[in-house]
């Protein structure tokens, strides 16, 4: 067995390697890969429940997939056509995502640091 340091994503693992000749049959499988780091990784946000969106609402979507960064208006402040609601990281370029119509933010339904997908209902205007 040879041991090896290998860095993945920012994460240090050490992994074992068994040399394996053609005639030996194969072991079975066991993970071997453990952190070196003795950081623990970030937990991940946990997403709200899926938006609802009523009749006469109107509903803020993630024009492409990314992270929210910032969310800069609040459930119950009112809006205006083209303020910004919440900051959306995609490519590394951050883009302000605004407010589609007048009206009052009725919900916010992502986190600072969450992932979404195109057309994910991120805020509800009523």
């Amino acid at each position: 067995m040879k041991k090896f340091n290998i860095k993945v994503n920012g994460t240090a693992y050490e992994v074992e390697v068994e040399e394996v000749k053609a005639a030996a049959p194969a072991p079975a499988a066991k993970p071997a890969a453990k952190p070196a780091a003795a950081s623990a990784p970030a937990a991940p946000v946990a997403a709200p429940a899926p938006a609802q969106v009523g009749a006469g609402d109107t509903a803020v979507s993630a024009p492409m997939p990314g992270k929210v960064v910032k969310i800069v208006a609040q459930a119950g402040q009112k809006v205006k056509k083209g303020d910004v609601v919440l900051i959306l990281e995609a490519m590394k370029m951050q883009n302000e995502i605004s407010a589609p119509a007048d009206g009052t933010i009725k919900s916010i339904n992502v986190a600072a640091g969450q992932g979404v997908k195109i057309g994910e209902i991120m805020a509800v205007i009523g």
